[in-house]
């Protein structure tokens, strides 16, 4: 269900903040100490931060959304957050060892460690669409820029766009197989940019997860325990079991779009988000979740190795430019040639945004990768510290 976003000054978010970060407080009977209350305004901050993030992201324009600028910013957002929720905890150090939130602290370091093999997979996924840009810029190649179109310029291109065709229908049915996969961010290998640029032969060499991974079943395993703390914990934890909670939810919408968005093996969108309207953050999440369902329901995206905007430009572009030097005869007449140069155009502006977003989408991969690894080890570092 979709719920509306109303802004920092929502009833619910009052609600919110009186009826449950407060119950500590009222039990006690009013009697709080200044500790307490910069806890409680401590994670309401936190949870204002995350609804904000989000609404600005929820903002975007649906011939926007899921495009690698997009994708870009929600790996922001990410980052930021967790920055956000590490200081949090760093603040509050003493009460992770203390029962239910030793537990809570480690079920999400558990939690967040299934993302590693996540941002694996979307890692390959990204060198897989960059093949595929390859392919783009041996059409652009041929047919870009000339003062005219013989048939050897049209003959290369044809190659090219039966390579692109080729691959991507390789990456659409391996989004519903298992497949092999042998390298990681932790697993670099110096050879690896020797390999020859083969599309086939890069998908033997490239995978980092195992033959039986699942991006669906990681995603549910990431889901699986994360569930609204009870009013006791949050008694018991002064509210900190809910800047777990959001934190957790954060953690799994972004591994989701991700899925979504990147081919990767055994793709799936089956992931449940049942927030509860009286978390802010909740309603911008919903929101962008339930616009992504409805991206992926739509006829042309349903058979899609990943619903990256992109993909789908390179699709459909490609898809035109084929047809077209099918009907091609030579000699090529002015108004034919003119049609190409307009699908050339078209190709050329796909292939501009990949050219430009691809890299630095990839190093923020890798670099919310090694945020994993550092706030886990920190984490738990901090919790050995003080046993």
């Amino acid at each position: 269900m979709r719920t509306d976003f109303h802004g920092s000054s929502s009833p619910n978010f009052t609600n919110f903040g009186r009826s449950i970060l407060s119950m500590k407080r009222d039990q006690v009977g009013h009697s709080v100490d200044q500790e307490t209350q910069y806890q409680d305004s401590e994670i309401e901050a936190f949870q204002r931060q995350v609804a904000q993030r989000f609404h600005e992201l929820s903002l975007v324009d649906s011939h926007e959304l899921l495009s690698v600028s997009w994708i870009s910013k929600l790996l922001d957002v990410f980052l930021c957050c967790q920055e956000e929720f590490k200081a949090v905890l760093f603040n509050h150090q003493s009460a992770l060892t203390k029962h239910p939130m030793d537990k809570l602290v480690f079920d999400y370091f558990e939690r967040s460690v299934k993302g590693l093999d996540v941002c694996n997979a979307i890692r390959d996924g990204i060198e897989q669409v960059r093949q595929w840009q390859r392919q783009l810029e041996i059409v652009l190649c041929a047919l870009d820029n000339q003062k005219s179109l013989g048939e050897g310029q049209i003959r290369r291109a044809k190659k090219a766009l039966v390579d692109l065709a080729i691959g991507m229908l390789d990456e659409k049915e391996s989004s519903t197989n298992l497949g092999h996969r042998n390298r990681s961010f932790g697993r670099y290998q110096k050879d690896s940019h020797s390999q020859k640029h083969n599309l086939k032969h890069f998908r033997s060499l490239s995978w980092s997860v195992s033959r039986s991974w699942s991006a669906s079943k990681q995603l549910q395993a990431i889901g699986s325990n994360i569930v609204v703390p009870k009013g006791s914990e949050i008694i018991a934890t002064n509210g900190l079991a809910v800047a777990v909670y959001t934190m957790s939810c954060v953690f799994l919408f972004v591994m989701w779009a991700l899925v979504a968005a990147i081919p990767c093996q055994d793709r799936g969108l089956q992931s449940h988000f049942n927030i509860p309207k009286s978390f802010i953050w909740g309603a911008p999440i919903l929101s962008l979740h339930d616009r992504i369902l409805e991206e992926a329901k739509k006829r042309e995206r349903r058979n899609t190795s990943g619903l990256l905007k992109e993909i789908h430009g390179i699709e459909k572009a490609a898809r035109f430019m084929n047809g077209l030097t099918e009907s091609i005869q030579f000699p090529i007449d002015e108004h034919k040639e003119e049609e190409v140069r307009k699908r050339v155009e078209e190709l050329r502006i796909v292939y501009g945004g990949l050219k430009d977003g691809l890299d630095p989408l990839e190093k923020q991969v890798r670099e919310v990768f090694h945020r994993i690894v550092k706030s886990r080890t920190a984490g738990l570092d901090s919790v050995r510290y003080l046993l």
